[in-house]
C-alpha cells in the first residue's frame, strides 16, 4: 500500500531532504583526483551526525557505510575504499539520512577532474532522465508514466537502462511502496495521488543493461565493464506538481527565482 504524507509529514520530509542535499553538494565539491571514497564517506558520516541525523545506509541489511560510492563501471552500492580517485573517473555518490523519523535519499554522478565527452554526455542524459521522471510525477498520472519518461529519453542515446534496481516510495522508511522502474508503459501501474513521496533514480549504462554483483555481495557493476551513471532526488507529489525535496537552500532560492521570471 502507498501511504500519502500529511502536511506535517511533508514538513519533516522537507527538512531531511534539505539536510541530505547539503551533504551531497559538500561531497560534490570535495571530489578531485587523489581523494578516496573512504574520505568522502567519513565526511558524509560526520556531516549527517553533526546535523542531528542518522546515516540511513549504515546497518541497512548489514551495509557498512554512510554512502554508496560507485566508481566508473560500478552502478550502485559501491563500498568506500582508501584508493585515490583518478583524473577521468566518474563517481556516483548515493546517500540518505534519517531525521525526525523521516528519510531523504539522493544521488549524483560527479566527474573526477576532466572527463571524456562520452562520460560528460552520460552524466548529462542521466540528469535529464531524472528531471523527466520527476516531471511525470503528477497527480492522476501513473507509475508507468514515470518509467516511460525516463526510458524514452535514455533510449534516444542508446544507453542500457538498469532494470534490476528501481526507484521507490519513501517516507518513514527508505524503501516504501511503490517500486518505480526506469522503464514502463504510459498509463499503467498505480495512480499517483497528492501526498505521495518518491525517490526517482535513473541508472544508465553506456553498454548493456545487464548487471552482476561483486564478491562483497553489495557492489553492483555493469556486466560488460562499461561506465554507468546514477542520479536521484526525493520528491513530494503536490496538487501543483512535483516538489523536489532534496535541494539545498541555495538551490531552492535559485529555483524560486527562475520560476518567477
Amino acid at each position: 500500500m502507498i501511504f500519502a504524507k500529511s502536511a506535517k509529514d511533508l514538513d519533516k520530509m522537507r527538512a531531511v531532504g534539505e539536510l541530505i542535499a547539503e551533504v551531497r553538494e559538500a561531497l560534490r565539491a570535495m571530489v578531485e583526483p587523489g581523494i578516496s571514497t573512504l574520505d568522502l564517506n567519513n565526511a558524509a558520516d560526520k556531516m549527517i551526525r553533526d546535523a542531528g541525523a542518522i546515516p540511513t545506509f549504515i546497518g541497512y541489511h548489514g551495509f557498512p557505510y554512510a554512502i554508496c560510492a560507485s566508481v566508473n563501471h560500478e552502478i550502485v552500492h559501491g563500498f568506500s575504499k582508501p584508493d585515490p580517485l583518478k583524473e577521468g573517473d566518474i563517481i556516483s555518490l548515493d546517500m540518505a539520512a534519517t531525521y525526525q523519523g523521516f528519510v531523504g535519499d539522493t544521488a549524483t554522478t560527479v566527474p573526477v577532474g576532466k572527463i571524456s565527452d562520452e562520460l560528460e554526455l552520460l552524466i548529462r542524459v542521466t540528469d535529464e532522465c531524472l528531471a523527466l521522471g520527476i516531471e511525470a510525477s503528477r497527480v492522476n498520472n501513473r507509475i508507468g508514466d514515470i518509467g516511460w519518461a525516463v526510458q524514452q529519453h535514455a533510449e534516444k542515446f542508446g544507453y542500457g537502462i538498469v532494470r534490476d534496481y528501481t526507484g521507490h516510495g519513501i517516507g518513514r522508511k527508505m524503501h516504501e511502496a511503490p517500486q518505480i522502474p526506469n522503464y514502463g508503459r504510459p498509463g499503467t501501474k498505480e495512480k499517483i495521488r497528492a501526498g505521495y513521496c518518491f525517490a526517482i533514480e535513473p541508472m544508465l549504462n553506456i553498454g548493456t543493461e545487464e548487471t552482476r554483483t561483486l564478491s562483497d555481495k553489495w557492489t553492483v557493476v555493469t556486466a560488460d565493464g562499461k561506465p554507468s551513471a546514477h542520479a536521484e532526488h526525493t520528491l513530494a507529489v503536490t496538487p501543483d506538481g512535483p516538489e523536489i525535496l532534496t535541494l539545498t537552500k541555495e538551490q531552492k532560492s535559485r529555483q524560486k527565482a527562475a520560476s518567477a521570471t
